[in-house]
């Protein structure tokens, strides 16, 4: 998907062609789409190419006056009951006029500039967007750390009520979840702090004053993926050995029935053998059989629930 768009009026509206001052958005673009941006823009075709690699990692690179960012952005994705959290690259082409972003999939981060929803954005002001989408990207990480807080606290009660495998393979996308956001986090503090410096795109005083508010995003997402995993890990161990230790109870009650029901068994075998036995010619000896064999079955159920095996 191809769009383009521009700042009209205070607000970012769609338009039909590429003009000065606008941004280009690719979302899984198609070769005619990326050959259409080359021809018109001349881009490197590497710096639009890298960004649909989903195994790129972030970082900056300058060639020919035009700049590639990529930083990796946060995902959530509906699977049948369940929400699977990533992140994919996300890469920005900055050119002499325009602005070019490149992604695999739709995400709500653009999706919030593309919609108008985002305020007192200017695609001609190339840096301040930029570092506006940081922003987003930034907030975003926060708020989906948040959810998966509050769904890993809902699947924790559910595993108090039952030990099903379904919440537990939940907690561990979750906890997979965590690992994929501090790392992509790290990556883009790192890619941001070297835009701080102003090596790579020229920072003005306010620019410079929102990209650290975003870094201060940026740590606090990173700080809280930590704890969240941290707390994560903790309380999968804890419920792995619940679940071991209801294993051994029910191992040891199942033991202690079979010990039991065992000794019925017996003294009924024993009456079933062609041998001389005690009472066999009594017409009591049913009887004595199975007087014998409940007194055995309430002896030992004493014994055991004395031993508190039961």
């Amino acid at each position: 998907m191809l769009g383009y768009y521009k700042t009209i009026e205070g607000r970012i509206q769609p338009i039909d062609r590429i003009e000065e001052g606008c941004w280009i958005n690719m979302i899984c673009p198609n070769e005619e789409e990326i050959e259409s941006v080359l021809r018109t823009l001349h881009v490197d075709a590497g710096f639009l190419k890298a960004a649909l690699d989903d195994e790129e990692t972030s970082r900056i690179e300058i060639e020919d006056n035009q700049t590639l960012i990529i930083i990796d952005i946060p995902l959530a994705q509906k699977d049948q009951d369940a929400i699977i959290f990533s992140t994919i690259p996300l890469g920005i082409v900055i050119t002499d006029k325009n602005i070019i972003t490149i992604c695999l999939k739709e995400n709500s981060v653009i999706r919030e500039f593309s919609d108008g929803v985002a305020k007192n954005v200017y695609t001609n002001l190339k840096t301040r967007f930029i570092l506006q989408l940081f922003f987003k990207v930034a907030t975003r990480y926060l708020q989906y750390l948040k959810q998966i807080d509050k769904i890993s606290n809902e699947v924790e009660k559910q595993l108090h009520r039952s030990m099903k495998n379904k919440e537990l393979i939940q907690l561990l996308d979750l906890e997979k979840s965590l690992v994929y956001f501090s790392t992509s986090l790290k990556a883009n503090e790192i890619t941001m702090e070297k835009i701080l410096r102003g090596r790579t795109i020229k920072l003005y005083e306010e620019d410079q004053d929102l990209l650290e508010d975003v870094l201060i995003e940026n740590k606090q997402a990173i700080e809280m993926s930590n704890i969240y995993s941290s707390i994560l890990s903790g309380t999968m161990d804890a419920f792995a050995s619940v679940i071991s230790n209801n294993l051994n109870i029910v191992m040891k009650f199942l033991t202690s029935v079979t010990i039991v029901l065992s000794l019925p068994t017996m003294v009924a075998s024993f009456y079933g053998m062609n041998v001389e036995l005690p009472l066999q010619d009594s017409p009591l000896a049913f009887i004595f059989t199975i007087i014998l064999a409940l007194i055995l079955t309430i002896a030992a159920t004493l014994v055991l629930l004395k031993r508190k095996m039961f």
